[in-house]
């Protein structure tokens, strides 16, 4: 792979509230964003949404997308396109208005784009490069957004773990955007299949760059059920190995131990060591935070059907009408037992901080604390009202018979 602008550099600025927005512009400029993007072509601004409620740390901050905005109009960037997917546990719709960044892009005048709305056309894309996994997971072809090809990219992720990865950021950001709603059928090979989208990525946009939010960082089971920090850091760059592999150490782990981090520094996709990056900005050279990346009950049961025991019923779990089933699990997990019984009280917290200050300075000053979700409760509910029948019909019938 040829080397790009900005390739192995990453800017690295410690941030208040009250500076935010300019520093985020600054770190753009010191990781040289303007050579890394031809002014003259469209630029999306690919916005993380990993829950349609504010959890700190968990999605694009509304600072995040207004400061890069900023930056972008006041050095001439013509067309801006916010750029949202959809998940099978997260509705964006909600998601962008729960997270402020439906007022952010409206009152910058940016247009806003949901990647699965019937408009937006999906086409095949015969990537040019050796990828490793995508070609045999997908073989009848891979589809990729049609509005990708030819426009500048700028990912817009956090500073977070995450269960299957260890630590998520501009590589992982890519996967809801590029990958159809079958992304899914690529977690047994997560690892292999990013590198596979950075891949794709380089051959469609003519720029690519990252600002990551670290403000709020996540630790342990994320990229949800995490434990926030304020760390009140902004990074930015256009490599995508680089920016994860920085954040990563920040973390407090080993770069080069995370598989996905290490094969696209292998084949020259940018760079994943970090004594071959130059960190511009702060000295963050002793600096390490001790995060874990740990599990929630619904990733381990996902782990036995990737991984472990259960691997021979993949196809059957994940890729069959049962499939279903395991955005339940997710969605009783997440929203009926972790965020009423953890995450609201974690959020009641961060929103006494400066950064949960903040966010409430954003749109009408609301946040949305949902309570257990209906459905989900229902099914719960449900399922143990057919437990509790179940177990009244064996016991009168052993009654009866024994």
């Amino acid at each position: 792979m040829a080397d790009f602008p900005g390739k192995g550099k990453v800017a690295v600025l410690r941030t208040t509230p009250e500076t935010v927005l300019a520093d985020i512009g600054r770190a753009m400029l010191m990781a040289g964003y303007r050579e890394a993007l031809p002014r003259d072509r469209e630029t999306i601004l690919k916005i993380n949404i990993t829950w349609d409620t504010w959890y700190p740390g968990c999605s694009t901050t509304p600072w995040q997308l207004e400061g890069v905005i900023r930056r972008l109009k006041a050095d001439g960037y013509g067309h801006l396109i916010a750029a949202h997917n959809r998940t099978v546990v997260v509705d964006a719709y909600k998601g962008e208005r729960n997270n402020k960044h439906k007022y952010v892009v409206d009152k910058y005048g940016v247009e806003n784009v949901h990647l699965y709305e019937p408009h937006v056309e999906w086409i095949p894309y015969e990537p040019k490069g050796e990828l490793l996994v995508l070609h045999k997971i997908f073989p009848e072809g891979i589809r990729i957004p049609k509005l990708f090809i030819g426009r500048n990219i700028i990912h817009l992720p956090t500073v977070k773990t995450h269960v299957f990865t260890t630590i998520t950021g501009a590589m992982k950001n890519a996967f809801g955007g590029l990958l159809n709603e079958r992304r899914h059928w690529t977690h047994a090979v997560i690892h292999e299949t990013l590198v596979d989208l950075l891949t794709i990525q380089q051959e469609i946009h003519p720029g690519i760059f990252a600002v990551m939010d670290g403000t709020f960082a996540g630790d342990g089971p994320g990229p949800r059920a995490m434990r926030p920090h304020e760390k009140d850091i902004i990074l930015a760059s256009a490599d995508q190995v680089a920016i994860d592999a920085i954040s990563a150490k920040l973390q407090g782990f080993d770069p080069l131990s995370i598989p996905f981090i290490r094969i696209a520094h292998e084949r020259g996709l940018g760079i994943g060591d970090p004594r071959e990056i130059e960190v511009v900005g702060e000295d963050i050279s002793n600096e390490s935070w001790g995060f874990v990346a740990g599990d929630t009950f619904a990733s381990r049961g996902q782990k036995l059907i990737y991984h472990g025991p259960l691997k021979p019923l993949e196809n059957l779990l994940l890729r069959s009408p049962l499939v279903p089933w395991s955005y339940v699990a997710s969605n009783v997990y997440h929203n009926v037992y972790w965020y009423p019984v953890h995450g609201r009280r974690r959020v009641k917290e961060a929103l006494q901080t400066k950064w949960g200050q903040l966010f409430l300075s954003y749109d009408d000053g609301k946040v949305v604390l949902p309570g257990p979700d209906p459905l989900g409760t229902a099914i719960v509910v449900g399922g143990l009202a057919a437990l509790v029948a179940g177990t009244v019909s064996v016991a009168r019938w052993l009654r009866r018979d024994h």
